[in-house]
């Protein structure tokens, strides 16, 4: 039927539009089979819309973007690996060691500290390019103490480098890291570092990792020699050997497996074939039915159960003598997922913090997290992640947590403590922006949508330090750094207590206190005594009690006059408000102009109780009479005869203290139970629960936070160091009598020496 060639030639077309010249009508046209190439002709365009439809223009670059954080035990090489990579990826030119003789140091360590020491101390974020990828590198935080950095941190990631050291193998802090990664979910590749080292063991350290972390992992990589005879590796996915040559090992050159190796290279490959497809259907079939794995298929089975976080793809190398880095770039491109393979939730504000799943794209409303501050030679630098949509300079966004409308008045992408200007960035970035006043953990929108990335709910503070700084001189340093902490942690709080004018520093625990200490210290040069930690106790009342007072002052001139009337009681259990007053007089008893300061005086009266000099919760006070004198009656009356009347009734109130009780989470070896359960029980603990955990044991147990000081040394020295804990706020609950009358005779005592 067609006369025309399948793909039709440009002369076609100008002849199908020339085609009216010649025809009389357009019927004409289409009999002589020029429709052909019309439906041809839209057919191909259809299509090429329907894929541009299908894949918009972020597609690409988004697929071509990895958010990796690099953690690991202290010691393991993190800084090492992070300063190879940086110069493998063209981002520096040449490698400075952490305690290099050149007295340079590691480009990520950026603090004049850290340098000194040789540690990293502060996080930093980098950004480098390889092979067309665009990699963030993203320092993260070990502590669990500070459990709201450590989350921020780890939401801003896709995947991670879990970085494990040849002869130390898997410890503590590896332990911990990986803990955390599995709860927030990060897909991982672990990298068997320091393989030049005496004693170096890699399949040693790939047997604990399986055993103490639980991972379903195998190598990817045999190593060719060991310690000073290691040369290079073998890639077991395209069986080829490296080679890294070049005085920093730039120049990877690929050669033959070693003869002598060709046994264990296939034992390895088929080894690594076997555990992928106990988590890969699709590898199973295959490995089932004995055919051939090529290449292509097992590095795309690797990568589905990466993502998926069924399986941990180990790489070897040793980042000091620079062998191993960039096969471990590809294994990062290859294998850890894009900003768009990952779910993002947030929780909207307008709807009781429902859980939201982000769509990732650049099209979509903008949502970004400030996850990192830090104070630069140019004012307050902000680390941003991009969620979703996009962030232009001198775009107006919003801030959800405060409901501010800002500019961004300059936008960069950093590198350690340098940065470039960009002018734009899309979900899926990491960026930073100048010249923002806001808090670590907000989040920016473009106004549209009013969610947040993290829960709104700040745990309140449970434990205070009262800190002044050791010389007069160094106030404005003082109060410089307090208020950037409290930017930085939305748990730290700082205030002034009335009665002694000293500082008031609160947060969630004793380390949480120490490391804020340390820092002021550190970066501010700031010397603090620290008074001894103290539990934020209250007090409430359990019973109704009446009141009748009258306060009566004559001296010369205008006196004082005011009477009031009622009674106290407690709210009921589980109310929202923590102090009620109720006016329920009936005519001008008091004129209703004084009632407001006799409410003040009620309150002012129940900021500190007579048992402990803690704040009175859980109380409602009800005026129901009282007298007032034409001349004599004033504002002040009325306030003081509020507070007396209610330090009168107050005892009759039959009034207890309440102390913080917190809900600790205790993981801890089973052969350690017992002796730990009987330290929870002496501590006054409740053990609410106990579950098994592999070879640890969980133990949850709600105990009183006073009998919680230094803990976490009691429970290293009860477990040989391989327990750990953390302990959130539960409640305030009553503290027994003889508690009960302990705090009050120390108060008593305190009282009677100032």
């Amino acid at each position: 039927m067609a006369r025309f060639p399948t793909s039709p030639a440009p002369n076609r077309l100008l002849r199908l539009f020339s085609s009216n010249k010649r025809s009389s009508s357009p019927t004409a046209a289409l009999l002589t089979g020029d429709f052909q190439l019309i439906r041809h002709f839209s057919a191909g365009t259809a299509a090429r819309a329907a894929k541009d439809e299908k894949e918009p223009w972020w597609k690409e670059s988004m697929d071509k973007l990895r958010n990796i954080g690099i953690s690991a035990h202290i010691d393991s090489g993190k800084t090492t690996l992070t300063e190879r990579v940086l110069f493998y990826t063209g981002r520096i030119h040449e490698i400075h060691e952490v305690r290099g003789r050149d007295g340079v140091g590691a480009k990520m360590d950026s603090m004049d500290l850290e340098r000194e020491k040789g540690i990293t101390i502060q996080s930093a974020a980098t950004y480098c390019t390889w092979k067309d990828y665009k990699v963030n590198i993203i320092d993260t935080p070990g502590h669990v103490d500070f459990t709201i950095e450590v989350e921020r941190a780890l939401r801003v990631l896709d995947g991670a480098i879990l970085v494990l050291c040849s002869v130390g193998g898997v410890q503590s802090q590896s332990i911990t890291v990986d803990r955390q990664m599995r709860r927030y979910e990060v897909p991982r590749v672990a990298f068997i570092n320091k393989l030049d080292r005496m004693g170096a063991d890699p399949w040693k350290v790939l047997n604990q990792a399986r055993a103490k972390l639980r991972h379903h992992s195998a190598a990817v990589q045999v190593p060719i020699g060991l310690e000073e005879n290691f040369q290079g590796l073998i890639d077991l996915i395209h069986v080829k050997a490296y080679f890294f040559h070049g005085s920093s090992g730039e120049n990877v050159v690929a050669g033959d497996i070693p003869a002598d190796m060709e046994g264990l290279v296939a034992e390895k490959r088929r080894e690594l074939i076997e555990t992928v497809s106990e988590v890969d259907d699709v590898l199973a079939e295959k490995f089932l039915n004995d055919e051939p794995v090529s290449a292509s298929e097992l590095e795309e089975a690797i990568r589905r159960a990466t993502i998926a976080q069924t399986f941990v793809p180990v790489f070897m190398g040793s980042a000091f003598k620079n062998k191993g880095v960039q096969p471990l770039l590809d294994g990062v491109v290859s294998f850890l997922p894009s900003p768009n393979e990952v779910n993002n939730y947030a929780l909207d504000q307008n709807n009781n913090e429902e859980r939201v799943t982000l769509t990732g794209s650049p099209d979509g409303p903008l949502v970004a997290l400030a996850f990192k501050l830090e104070e630069g030679r140019f004012g307050q630098l902000t680390y941003l992640r991009v969620y979703e949509g996009v962030i232009k300079k001198g775009d107006f966004i919003i801030n959800v947590n405060t409901g501010k409308r800002i500019k961004v008045p300059r936008l960069v992408r950093m590198h350690s403590n340098d940065m470039e200007d960009i002018q734009e960035a899309h979900a899926g970035q990491i960026v930073a922006v100048f010249g923002i006043e806001c808090a670590s953990g907000d989040t920016f929108t473009d106004g549209s949508v009013k969610y947040t990335m993290t829960s709104m709910n700040v745990p309140e503070p449970v434990m205070s330090l009262a800190v002044q700084p050791v010389s007069k001189d160094s106030g404005g340093q003082f109060s410089k750094a307090l208020n950037r902490f409290q930017k930085e942690d939305p748990t730290f709080r700082v205030g002034l207590d009335p009665e002694s004018g000293q500082t008031i520093i609160s947060g969630m625990g004793e380390l949480h206190l120490d490391i804020y200490v340390e820092r002021m210290r550190r970066e501010y040069k700031v010397d603090a005594t620290v008074g001894k930690p103290r539990v934020n106790f209250r007090e409430t009342i359990t019973q109704r009690a009446e009141f009748d007072y009258l306060h009566k002052k004559q001296s010369g001139g205008a006196g004082q006059y005011g009477r009031v009337t009622g009674y106290v009681e407690p709210l009921p259990p589980g109310s929202k408000e923590k102090f009620e007053f109720e006016n329920m007089i009936v005519g001008q008893a008091i004129p209703s102009g004084f009632i407001p300061a006799i409410e003040k005086g009620f309150k002012e009266a129940a900021n500190s109780g007579s048992l402990i000099g803690h704040p009175v919760e859980n109380l409602r006070i009800v005026l129901t009479d009282g007298a007032s004198h034409a001349v004599d009656s004033s504002e002040l009356a009325f306030k003081m005869a509020a507070i007396y009347a209610f330090r009168l009734c107050y005892t009759a109130a039959r009034p207890v203290i309440l102390e913080p009780v917190m809900l600790v989470e205790l993981k801890v070896p089973t052969e350690f139970q017992g002796t730990v359960a009987g330290d929870i029980n002496k501590r006054k603990g409740i053990i609410v629960g106990n579950d098994q955990e592999g070879d640890d044991s969980v133990i949850t147990a709600n105990v009183p936070l006073n009998n919680m000081f230094g803990y976490s040394t009691s429970l290293r020295s009860m477990t040989q160091g391989k327990g750990e804990f953390t302990m959130e706020y539960k409640e305030h609950s009553a503290v027994s009598n003889e508690v009960q009358a302990q705090l009050v005779n120390a108060y008593s005592a305190s009282k009677a020496t100032e």
